[in-house]
């Protein structure tokens, strides 16, 4: 059983508007029973053997598009690529290697797509890190993706390096 916080704790308050997670009740008294008590933050299992990270179990945030404790389900293509850029607010820019075979010449060429994926603040993610995302509802006119597994960064690589994975 996954580690839940039974108390409430105020979540973070950055925006305009009032943070709140939507399936939480945050004006609750008292418990009845005390054995029936519900958790005070809403988190559920994504499935496809990925694991809830423990920053989304006990962390105080609050993101409706985050697959961990929001309303977004992940469905379809699951992709690994390296972080490129981080400039935006919750969303990384992930870049896709392979390889082209080019039928006149029997040989293989380099290239690449660039993937605009949804960043939860479960993942503390920086340009050069490897991440692996899963396909969901559309977010934003470019945003299909969400980061699911983030693996830090090893060494050293260059922006445009080739990696396939």
């Amino acid at each position: 059983m996954a580690r839940v916080p039974k108390e409430y704790v105020e979540c973070d308050q950055n925006e305009k508007a009032y943070q709140k997670q939507d399936a939480i009740f945050v004006a609750r008294k008292r418990s009845i029973a005390a054995s029936k008590a519900k958790p005070m933050r809403f988190i559920k299992n994504v499935g496809l053997g990925i694991k809830t990270p423990d920053t989304a179990i006990e962390g105080n945030y609050v993101d409706k598009k985050c697959p961990f404790t929001g309303d977004v389900s992940i469905r379809g293509r699951i992709l690994t690529g390296l972080v490129v850029s981080t400039k935006m607010k919750r969303t990384v820019i992930i870049r896709r290697d392979y390889l082209h075979y080019v039928k006149k010449y029997r040989r293989f060429e380099k290239r690449h797509k660039n993937l605009a994926s949804h960043c939860s603040p479960a993942f503390s993610v920086k340009e050069g890190d490897i991440v692996t995302c899963g396909q969901c509802r559309p977010l934003s006119k470019t945003v299909r993706f969400n980061v699911i597994s983030h693996e830090p960064q090893r060494a050293k690589t260059g922006k445009k390096s080739f990696r396939v994975f």
